[in-house]
């Protein structure tokens, strides 16, 4: 006798879970959700990634934009003339910058030189070998009429999403931060302007 109902109870509680297990099954309730949940954190992901490559892009042009005009100065003789050194000419490139992008002047790196040809300009990234800027070269030498002049703008952008791991950076990372580090350049010979001041 209890065996039996030890059978049947076995079976009912069998039969039971089969039909909860249906309706379960059949439910889409709650479907929505668990979709999203398994959507949403690729998608802001790629959403912040999205806008952070964007950004970069923007903040380079930007920066590309302000060296052509800020080497103006130079190439027509405006920066000789007006006594211009290293302080006043970085002041002179902050004024053009959107502030809420660039902590300019802290963060911005200007080097000015002149070469003798300009196959002998220098275009390597300033890096040190741990990926750190290496700022130690840097100088202010506008020339004089006809000499050839390269004038570069540097500036470390913070990237706060790795998605794209370090396809967009392109210096070591400090403080947990991965930086692009951003390079505008200019090269040019320098017009034959007429010497003025002392």
């Amino acid at each position: 006798m209890f065996k039996n109902a030890g059978a049947k109870l076995q079976k009912r509680a069998r039969r039971l879970i089969r039909i909860v297990g249906a309706r379960f099954a059949r439910r889409q309730d709650g479907s929505a959700a668990v979709e999203f949940g398994l959507v949403v954190l690729p998608f802001l992901a790629l959403m912040f990634a999205i806008i952070q490559t964007a950004l970069v892009f923007f903040a380079q042009q930007a920066l590309e934009t302000v060296a052509a005009d800020t080497a103006r100065l130079v190439l027509t003789g405006q920066a000789q003339g007006s006594g211009y050194d290293l302080t006043t000419f970085t002041k002179n490139i902050c004024k053009q910058f959107v502030v809420a992008m660039f902590s300019c002047p802290t963060g911005m790196y200007v080097d000015v030189k002149t070469y003798t040809s300009f196959s002998s300009i220098n275009n390597a990234l300033p890096l040190k070998s741990d990926g750190t800027l290496d700022s130690s070269s840097f100088g202010y030498q506008p020339g004089n009429p006809g000499d050839i002049v390269v004038v570069r703008l540097m500036y470390q952008w913070p990237l706060f999403v790795n998605l794209l791991g370090d396809a967009v950076a392109n210096m070591a990372s400090t403080n947990g931060t991965s930086n692009r580090l951003l390079v505008a350049t200019a090269a040019f010979r320098n017009e034959p302007y007429t010497p003025t001041g002392p």
